[in-house]
């Protein structure tokens, strides 16, 4: 029986779970009556989205979530005495445009009101997470960048407060992406992150760092570091099918760079209730990968792309918002883990 502190595992090897991926049938169009409206279905709408809440009124009066399974339960976070050392998680998936981005700042703020000192890292050359806390990275004179190819320069040189009280971000711009080629020639290139690291871990309980949208160099160097992995997975065939490619370089960096590497987690983002298709997908995902994926599923709202443009997380921007609610939750789900 799994414990809020030990979820229990899958029964399958995280590989071969993901193997099994490739095998997932997809409903036929026919099947998939009432996702895409047409002329017979507009007049009945009204009808449907009645019978859909409600039943989704009675899963979750019966304890049921998304996942299809009893929400666990997860203790409050208990108060710290002092921070540090930190747990460094890697947000991580090769595919793009799998909310990344927007989970490491939104789980980092949430994990920020439970009383955590969090670090987030943006280790992508595109420089998104630096954006979404509000700083325009092409306006930057230092970034993690210098950290890692410059031995003069200092982490807590370029380390910035954010908007954000108990959060502080290491930015990034285009410049890291020259850094995948220069490492090339360095001796223990993959560990170079973890040696920016390691002055700073003390300071704080939690560092998120955002990965970039493939499985190079400046991955495997955040898979290095970390001791636990964030999948965030969007619920679509196409990100489904990549999951196989990624634990696959979870687990050779396991058994050559980071032994205690794991898998803290897959975190269900993009979620549409109202699609066959997103239910599909968390089944197959929730069959495969057992108590890893978490309880707490990330709905598509129209928030998200609003605390972009505003330049903080959703905990602040729109703090009774669903989003804002489900990442709170995912953040216990983190501490308990």
């Amino acid at each position: 029986m799994s414990t809020p502190n030990e979820p229990a595992k899958p029964s399958a090897s995280a590989g071969s779970a993901a193997a099994s991926l490739s095998q997932v049938t997809i409903a036929t169009p026919a099947e998939h009556d009432g996702d895409e409206p047409s002329e017979d279905t507009i007049s009945s709408r009204g009808r449907k989205a009645k019978r859909a809440k409600t039943a989704k009124q009675e899963r979750e009066d019966d304890g049921i979530g998304p996942t299809g399974r009893p929400y666990r339960e997860i203790p409050e976070p208990p108060p710290l005495e002092k921070h540090g050392p930190a747990l460094v998680m890697a947000m991580c998936n090769q595919k793009g445009g799998v909310g990344k981005t927007t989970s490491t700042i939104n789980l980092g703020a949430a994990l920020a009101e439970c009383g955590r000192r969090v670090l987030l890292v943006d280790f992508d050359p595109q420089g998104a997470l630096s954006v979404g806390l509000g700083i325009q990275p092409h306006e930057l004179d230092q970034t993690v960048y210098n950290v890692i190819m410059e031995r003069s320069v200092s982490i807590t040189d370029v380390v910035r407060k954010t908007r954000v009280d108990g959060v502080d971000l290491l930015p990034s711009n285009i410049d890291l992406s020259a850094a995948e080629v220069q490492l090339v020639a360095e001796v223990g290139r993959e560990h170079t992150l973890l040696r920016v690291l390691r002055p700073v871990m003390n300071d704080y309980d939690y560092v998120l760092v955002d990965c970039q949208p493939s499985l190079g160099l400046l991955t495997v160097n955040a898979l290095t570091a970390a001791d636990g992995v964030i999948i965030p997975l969007e619920c679509e065939f196409f990100s489904l099918r990549g999951v196989a490619l990624l634990i696959d370089t979870i687990e050779k960096v396991q058994e050559r760079l980071n032994p205690k590497l794991d898998i803290t987690g897959i975190l269900a983002t993009m979620y549409d209730p109202r699609t066959l298709h997103s239910k599909e997908v968390m089944a197959r995902v929730v069959e495969a990968f057992g108590d890893i994926v978490f309880d707490t599923v990330i709905n598509r709202t129209v928030r998200f792309p609003e605390t972009t443009v505003a330049g903080e997380p959703i905990t602040t921007w729109a703090p009774k918002s669903a989003g804002a609610a489900a990442y709170r939750a995912l953040a216990r789900e983190v501490i308990a883990r």
